[in-house]
Formats: C-alpha cells, structure tokens, sequence
C-alpha cells in the first residue's frame, strides 16, 4: 500500500480523489476505529444495536490495520503489558523512533508465555470471524465503488494513500502518546505512562488524549477537559439522541480513585475538568 502510494499517487493525482481521500480517511477513523474498534469492541463504553455495531466494526476492519479479533488481542496484550512495573520495549513505544517503526509496522512480537483471551461474545460473532479471515479483502468492494465513480486516480487515493496514511499515522501518534507531551493523570504502578498529543485531537477523532484513556480505559469520552476536541464522543451522543446509543459509560462511572493520580497541572482554573479526584 506505501509503495502504490508513494508511486502511483503523484501520477493519478486529481482535485476530486484527494478530496475523496480525506472524506473517507476521516469518515473510517471516526466511524470505525475510533468509535466501532475502540470505544464499542473493545471497551464497550456504550451499547447500540447489534446491526450498527456489526457495520461500524466493518467500517473499522476497511481502514486497514487488521481484522477485529486481531485489533482486540493486539490492544489488551498492549494495555496489560503497561500495567504491569515492567513492560518490554516493544510494547512501551520505548525504542527510537525509527526501530518503533520497524518492530511496529514491520514485525510481530511472539510471547514465551502470552496472556489468555476470551473475545467474549465478539469471538462468538461468525460476523467477526469473517472478517477476522478475510480483512484484507474487504477493501475489494470498497475499491470497487471507487473505481466506478472516479477510476484508478479514486483507487489509488482512496485504498494506497488512505490505507498507508492510516497505518502509518496510528504508530505515530502512538509512539508519541507513550513518550512525550502533557499529563492530567498517573496510573498508580503502571511501567507506562501515558501522554496527550493535542495537535493529533482531530485526526485521531479524539484518540490523541492518551493519557486520559489510560486513566478512565472504559469511558466513552476520551477528551475531558472544555478545551479537548473529541469527535468520537461526539458520535456517539448524536447516536444517542437518535436512539441509537445507551448506557454510555463516562470517567466518573467507574470507581479510579484507588487507581489514578490527578496532576496538579490539571488542576488549574483555566484547564477545569468535568472529572476530578474529588469528583471521582
């Protein structure tokens, strides 16, 4: 997908599959990674009906990384592994930017002894399992579309360029969300520390608050503060006005008192948090 971008992007280039690609680049992220990935199966922050959540996690598998069973394993082994007082470079971002890159995006950390799974009812899902099998593929009827309204330039810009910019950006804001940038919060006894990276608020559909998300994992709302875009949290409450979205679950719902340090650079007037430890 990199090679198709880097060479055949210049060459196919045109006004309508650029816009065409950020339309559908920030359309999957928000629908599918963010919301459908992240927020409902792997966390389940909120509940939706079977159909919608069956189409955002399809949404989510066409962005490219990986199928959904594959993206769950990958993000508990990660979570678990930062937990812990000692956790392995590879999966603490903890190496120079370049080696990241390469163990990231390039290879594939195998465990002596790996933790035990259970996908819970997203592993019962013969929905799932397909697409867990055939996630490459399913950039074939997205390719297809494409292809009828805007020929090989809406292909190439909307599948290579989409695809790698996705990637690749996911490691990215990744690698710096676990070592530089602002703190609003400590884990108590994690060996990672997690780090905002505002500039990728946007981007990322509100993704970029880290730190936030490592402190209150099962929220629904990643961006606390007045001042924190989260696009993604925004979905879902439009979904909830529609019906579409219940018992979302918010930072103050689950009891992380005993868990998280509240900064005192959070604490200032002009940054006031909806979420505070007394508040907690």
């Amino acid at each position: 997908m990199l090679l198709s971008a880097v060479f055949l992007a210049p060459i196919f280039f045109s006004w309508s599959a650029v816009a065409v690609f950020f339309l559908l680049t920030g359309a999957s992220l928000l629908l599918g990674h963010s919301v459908g990935f992240h927020r409902r199966l792997i966390h389940r922050s909120f509940d939706c009906p079977k159909w919608l959540e069956r189409t955002l996690v399809w949404i989510g598998t066409s962005v490219g990384m990986s199928g959904p069973l594959w993206m769950i394993r990958t993000h508990d082994t990660r979570d678990w592994a930062q937990r812990q007082a000692d956790c392995h470079d590879y999966l603490a971002h903890r190496q120079s930017m370049l080696r990241d890159a390469v163990w990231q995006l390039h290879c594939r950390l195998d465990l002596q002894h790996p933790p035990a799974f259970d996908y819970g009812e997203a592993g019962k899902d013969s929905f799932y399992r397909f697409l867990e099998a055939t996630w490459m593929a399913q950039q074939i009827p997205v390719a297809a579309l494409l292809f009828m309204g805007g020929g090989c330039s809406w292909v190439v810009w909307g599948i290579c360029v989409r695809v790698s910019i996705s990637v690749t950006g996911h490691w990215f804001v990744g690698h710096l969300a676990h070592r530089t940038g602002p703190q609003s919060w400590l884990v108590k006894g994690a060996g990672v520390q997690a780090h905002d990276v505002p500039w990728a608020a946007i981007p990322t559909m509100g993704e970029a608050w880290h730190n936030n998300h490592h402190a209150f994992p099962g929220s629904a709302r990643i961006g606390l503060h007045p001042d924190q875009s989260d696009w993604g949290y925004a979905f879902i409450k439009l979904l909830q006005k529609l019906g579409l979205a219940w018992d979302i679950i918010l930072p103050h719902h689950p009891d992380r008192a005993a868990a998280v340090t509240q900064m005192a650079s959070a604490l200032q007037p002009e940054r006031a948090s909806p979420i505070t430890m007394r508040g907690i």
